[in-house]
């Protein structure tokens, strides 16, 4: 009976995304549509690719922040992790001497450290995600600031270069490590039981630990992978704009977590797709492109994308209230 009743609850969540999802969909083709007729160049070949090796970073630190917002938490700390695993990564090959790769693979383990680091005191001292991130995100790019001195380091091999700028098979080398892990994330979430524990975390986390959850290992494991995959996002940054700085990454943290609320995840927990998570990123960055090319300001472009969250989340909010209302 119990199995019967979490079936039925699962299939109606899922169906809820789902409507969600279409939604979206429908917004960013009447978005495209409407950008592709403000500006010749929005839909060329060359301007929609070259949009999609600009929205990788964004999209490969979304996917684990969803995970953390279905469970009901914040990682405010990722574009400072990103900026201190770059400028690590420029300092462990130039000032420190090791092999390219190893300082690739050390900065990297680096931005999973410092994503435990928030994972541990989230669980283990019990600090707000919002606050402890929050504080983070202030330690971990002074640290980037600190080290780089406001120097940046160049001069990186041809070979290094190919993952941010290179092509294969005629689309951006980035895009193939972004959809390989959006298929495995993907697949994590809703076929495992790793998966239906973070929708059972963010739905009720005192019943989850009654029923014998690993909340506290869960909770701390992606926070570490939210680390782990701003060290990945800062390696493919750093190969496409060849250099690295210390600043690099700023503000982008609310790309990140706008993706995601925009993508259906709700900032309450227990509701969320990685599908959802892929067209907010999606929406986003063609925004950002198509109004620029319509010759709108910065400005107006983080006015039009606030709007659009805020019509996201009035619609995501109506679609619970329904769900609601037919239990």
């Amino acid at each position: 009976m119990a199995s019967t009743v979490a079936t039925h609850g699962q299939h109606e969540r899922y169906a809820g995304f789902k409507r969600h999802e279409v939604i979206l969909l429908f917004v960013l083709i009447a978005a495209i549509a409407l950008l592709a007729f403000r500006s010749e160049q929005f839909l060329t070949t060359g301007n929609l690719l070259n949009q999609g090796r600009l929205l990788v970073e964004v999209g490969l630190m979304a996917l684990p922040m969803t995970f953390i917002i279905i469970t009901g938490g914040i990682d405010l700390s990722v574009g400072s992790i990103m900026g201190l695993c770059a400028i690590l990564l420029g300092v462990f090959w130039q000032k420190l001497g090791l092999p390219l790769e190893g300082a690739i693979a050390l900065s990297i383990l680096v931005g999973a450290f410092a994503g435990f680091v928030n994972g541990w005191f989230i669980t283990r001292v019990g600090v707000p995600p919002l606050i402890m991130t929050l504080a983070t995100l202030a330690l971990y790019r002074g640290l980037a600031e600190g080290i780089s001195q406001a120097r940046s380091v160049r001069g990186y091999p041809e070979w290094f270069l190919q993952l941010g700028q290179g092509e294969l098979f005629g689309v951006p080398t980035q895009l193939w490590l972004l959809l390989v892990f959006f298929v495995i994330t993907a697949i994590v979430l809703t076929f495992t039981t790793f998966g239906r524990s973070l929708y059972a975390i963010g739905n009720n986390e005192v019943a989850a630990r009654f029923s014998g959850i690993p909340v506290d290992r869960i909770k701390t494991s992606i926070y570490t992978m939210s680390g782990l995959m701003g060290g990945l996002a800062a390696w493919v940054f750093v190969s496409r704009v060849s250099t690295t700085r210390s600043d690099m990454g700023t503000g982008l943290e609310l790309d990140v977590i706008t993706a995601v609320v925009l993508g259906g995840t709700s900032i309450f927990g227990g509701t969320g797709t990685i599908l959802g998570t892929a067209l907010g990123v999606v929406l986003i960055q063609l925004l950002k492109n198509g109004l620029a090319l319509s010759g709108v300001k910065g400005d107006g472009t983080i006015v039009v994308i606030g709007v659009i969250l805020i019509l996201s989340i009035l619609v995501s909010d109506l679609l619970r209230r329904q769900r609601g209302a037919e239990h």
